[in-house]
């Protein structure tokens, strides 16, 4: 059974490092969203709710999915730094705007705020990885196969049946391979996180929201609070009965925390 819904256009986008798959919908102000590193198989509910108000740009991280991958990309660093000049090429660099980054995205979005803070108007990390734990450790998803792994996001697994079914497609099967071969070459040592991100982050001092599933089985409490405590405008949120697939499992409630985020709520 598929959820996918909404209208929206997709493309390949030409930005001089190589083609990057984007998804666009809705109108009104523009908002960057970036995907997990299990990536999406279409325009969700959830993007379709935050195009309810804003113009949402969904490009695929270069390596994952349709996106071309750049050999020479070794870090997530590389991989944030590719992404601003993806912004430039969509005409999108000149004001600063809201991002959404869930996961592995949040972590590319945190990076990105320290290199260029003033391109986020605000930041809402949901799931975030890229700092270390102080108590508990990121699920190692190269223990377990790709559909394991999805399986383990997702607080209610009759969410992820009806996304993906209950044996996905060899072709979804294949997409996840493709996703953890890229999360290997630029997030392995040390494994989803970057020591040197804690430090920088200090200096952004764009609004943030952290948003966090209570029931998020792959990256740790600890994470979000370090989030918390470094950036030095941020605040948080819990999410109940939801997994580290905030984006599939609370759709309606993390759009309207966001919609409210962004607006200035």
């Amino acid at each position: 059974m598929s959820i996918m819904t909404g209208n929206y256009t997709e493309e390949m986008v030409h930005a001089g490092f190589g083609q990057v798959h984007l998804l666009k919908g809705g109108a009104g102000k523009p908002l960057l969203l970036f995907q997990d590193d299990i990536g999406s198989p279409g325009w969700l509910p959830f993007y379709d709710a935050l195009a309810q108000h804003f113009t949402v740009y969904v490009p695929e991280h270069p390596g994952f999915g349709q996106s071309e991958r750049p050999d020479w990309m070794r870090n997530v660093r590389d991989m944030a730094i590719t992404h601003l000049w993806l912004l430039k090429t969509l005409g999108l660099a000149d004001n600063a705007l809201p991002v959404v980054g869930l996961g592995f995205g949040a972590w590319v979005a945190a990076e990105m705020a320290t290199m260029c803070q003033r391109q986020f108007e605000r930041m809402v990390l949901v799931g975030a990885a890229g700092v270390q734990p102080t108590e508990g450790e990121i699920a190692d998803q190269f223990l377990v196969s790709g559909h394991e792994y999805v399986k383990q996001c997702f607080h209610d697994l009759a969410k992820c049946e009806a996304l993906y079914g209950k044996e996905p497609s060899p072709e979804q099967h294949e997409t996840w391979e493709i996703n953890r071969e890229m999360t290997v070459r630029v997030a392995w040592k040390p494994y989803m996180f970057n020591q040197a991100l804690p430090m920088l982050l200090g200096g952004v001092d764009t609004p943030a929201l952290v948003v966090r599933g209570r029931e998020d089985a792959i990256v740790p409490a600890s994470c979000a609070q370090r989030y918390v405590d470094i950036l030095p405008n941020a605040q948080r949120h819990v999410l109940d009965n939801c997994g580290h697939c905030a984006d599939v499992e609370q759709p309606q409630a993390l759009a309207a925390l966001i919609t409210d985020f962004v607006s200035g709520g």
